[in-house]
Parts: C-alpha cells; structure tokens; sequence
C-alpha cells in the first residue's frame, strides 16, 4: 500500500509541476483572495459533471485572483480511445484565442511608432490599394463599388474594416473567400495576402461589425513592419518573454503525447474524432503562421499571457506593453450606432468588451474583455476583480442531424460558478 502511495504522489506532481523550464505561477488559499473555497468547488465539479453525462470529452480549468491561481483541474480525457486522462500540462488547439496574442504583437509594433490607428491598411499591404465593395443590381447580379475610404488600421484591429471569414456567415463574399481558399494552412502570409487582394470586400469600411480575416491580415502586417517571420517574432518578444514553453504554430514529437483530441458529436451523440479541416496536422510546422487561429497552448501558457494584460502589459519583472495600450484593446471602439457584436458587448482591439453585464448574461465585472476558439476554449480576463479564467476542451459544435448533444455552454456556467465564489 505505501508503494501504491508513492506512486499516486509521483503521477500527481507530474500532473501539477510546470512544464520543463517554466517558472510556475504563485499560488493561493481561494479564502486568502475574497473567494469560497466551498463554493467554487462548483466550478470542477460542474466541469466534471459534464464529462460524466458524456457531453464534454476532457476539460481543464484555471481560475487566479489578485495574481493568484485558486484553482486548476484537470477531468476527463485527452483521448478517449487511447484511455488517455486529460492533464494539467495538456496542449490545445486554441484557434481564435490566437487572435489576442496577435494583437498584442501588434500593438507591440504601435508602441514603437510603426502604425497610427488611422493609417490605410494599403500603406503596409500595397496589394490592398485597389479593393473593391461588393454588391449587386437590381437584377442581382455583381458589382465592384469603390469603398467610401481605405481600411483604416483601427478597422483592422476591430472586424470593422469590411473584410469576412469564409466560414462563419454565408454571403456570396464568404462563398468567393472558401472557392480561393485563403486559409490554407500550406498557403504562405504572403500567398494568402495575395488571394485576399483579389477578392472584394464583404462591406463597406467602417460600416458594420463582421467578424473576419483581419488578425491573419495582423499576422502578415506585424511579419512586415518586424522584418522577421510572423512565428518567429512571437516566440522572441512574447512567449520566450513570457515563459510560454508550449505555445506556437505546431506540436513537437516530443510534446504530442500531451496533445489532446479534437471531437465531435456524431448522430448517435457519441464523441467522434474530427479528421481534416480545422483538425490539420499540428505534428507538423505549417507554411501558414495563421495569426487569427493557428497557435496550440496550455491552461497554464495561456493564464500568464492573461496575468500579463491583466498587470497592465508586465509579468514577472518583464513588459510588453504599457497599460495605457492594454486599456486601448479593451476599450469599446465600436461606434454608438454600429449594432454590438451581443447584447451587452463591444469590441476593442483583437477582444470582445463587456459594456453591459446583465445584458451579457449578468455577472462579470465593468470593463471585462474575452474570447474563445472554435474547439470550446474559453478565456476572460475581469479587471474590475482582478480575475481571470482560462477553459480548456477540444470539441466542436456540430450542426443538423449530428447535433444530438451539443458543446454545453461552458463559458456561461463557468461564469455562474466562478463568480458566485467571490465574497469579498
């Protein structure tokens, strides 16, 4: 039995410790930062209550306060036929919550006085010169517009600049971005700036929320005004900086047993395994660095990039940027009459804004900012109570006859359970 013992202490500190080289961060009582250690007991067992009725494949989540990680679990699995247990150290594909990162890199290059906010997007990507507006006659058929003014950069930065996804709406524009397959992950930056050139805009500048491709866009700007590759320059002036050990474009061998699967609901309700499209091969570096949804992480890589933005721009003695700046990408930029991204949300730069917490669903503090990434992840970063959470899964929405169960809405019971936990 004492063996049995040491052995349970060895896998538990494995599953705990911090990956090779990085400095763990502090760590507290919840009761010694406001918080009810009883009460946020909630927030695992909920998580792991999911895991048990079969609707989430494995999850981590991490919760800090006042610099403090209070709580970090780690239930379920990280892959099901493999009988693999999701860890602590695990690694995710955390696809939009690449686009903070992105911004940050850009923002970076603001400080250093290589972009004004209203400088035309074509300054930097003379491809951009000539982009049309598309719309359509009376007869619906196709025209080019001119734009009522270039893309400003303070567009790009805020999904306002008219550009769309491909994938997340459906306009004929989205049809036009899928046929030239923009986001290719064997497309380089500049084979993808040159697709995107050719193509028109979905709207005109500056006249709706629509979110898009601009944070690749991002990617291919902070490559040129840096003059080193996109991928390259995250990883000397942010995660090295940082001590994001497990952040970046690809796996390596080394790390793949800490990969977890990526899933989907098939029709019977059952976790299936998603093989192509968002799932390409991360084993392997990609020729595109997609700035908008490309990077792996962990819970924890991703907690200290948020520790960072919420100590105003600075994380163990190292900055990045200045807390002026930090408060310009959490700040609404969105115009009064532009209609919100949601009920009681704005957008920055590169992050949704909470503008009005019971509107957003209540809870959350004045002033919260966030977002999430197509497999589930989610992350918000409150600085009105010095909170941050960080979610971890790996499963994606199905739709129609597949959508039997469905991605449970972890961002929202998350919140319920984190913040009925703070007393003080």
């Amino acid at each position: 039995m004492r063996a049995l013992l040491v052995v349970l202490a060895l896998v538990a500190a494995c599953q705990t410790a911090p990956a090779a080289g990085q400095q763990p961060l502090p760590t507290a009582k919840p009761e010694n930062v406001g918080m009810s250690a009883e009460r946020l007991t909630r927030l695992g067992n909920g998580m792991k209550s999911l895991v048990d009725q079969g609707r989430l494949a494995g999850v981590v989540t991490m919760v800090a306060r006042h610099g403090k990680v209070i709580e970090f679990e780690a239930t379920g699995k990280r892959d099901i036929a493999a009988n693999l247990p999701m860890q602590k150290d695990s690694i995710f594909r955390i696809y939009s919550m690449s686009k903070p990162i992105t911004g940050v890199a850009m923002m970076m290059l603001f400080e250093e006085g290589k972009w004004q906010l209203d400088d035309p997007v074509a300054k930097f990507i003379p491809e951009f010169a000539d982009l049309k507006v598309y719309a359509t006659d009376a007869a619906g058929n196709m025209l080019l517009r001119d734009p009522v003014h270039p893309v400003t950069m303070r567009e790009l930065m805020s999904h306002t600049g008219g550009f769309t996804y491909g994938y997340f709406s459906n306009t004929p524009v989205d049809k036009l971005q899928r046929e030239a397959d923009v986001l290719n992950v064997d497309n380089t930056l500049e084979e993808m700036i040159k697709r995107v050139a050719k193509l028109p805009l979905n709207a005109q500048p500056g006249s709706e929320f629509h979110y898009s491709i601009s944070v690749d866009i991002q990617g291919y700007i902070v490559q040129k005004l840096s003059g080193m590759p996109f991928e390259e320059f995250l990883e000397k002036r942010i995660f090295k900086p940082l001590n994001m050990v497990d952040t970046g474009f690809y796996v390596p061998a080394e790390k793949l047993k800490r990969f977890a699967e990526l899933y989907d609901y098939g029709r019977d309700g059952q976790f299936e395994v998603v093989h192509g499209g968002l799932n390409h091969d991360f084993s392997a570096k990609p020729a595109l660095a997609s700035g908008g949804g490309g990077l792996v992480s962990t819970a924890t890589d991703y907690m200290r990039f948020c520790q960072m933005l919420l100590n105003g721009g600075k994380l163990d003695g190292v900055r990045l940027l200045s807390p002026r700046s930090v408060e310009l990408m959490r700040t609404n930029v969105l115009p009064p009459t532009m209609p919100a991204v949601s009920p009681g949300v704005g957008f920055g730069f590169d992050f949704a804004v909470n503008t009005d917490a019971v509107a957003a669903g209540g809870y959350y503090g004045k002033g919260t900012f966030y977002w999430g990434g197509a497999a589930g992840t989610w992350f918000w970063i409150d600085p009105t109570d010095d909170l941050i959470v960080v979610g971890m899964i790996q499963q994606v929405a199905a739709t129609g006859a597949a959508a039997v169960a469905g991605v449970p809405d972890v961002r929202g019971l998350s919140h319920a359970f984190v913040y009925q936990a703070i007393v003080d």
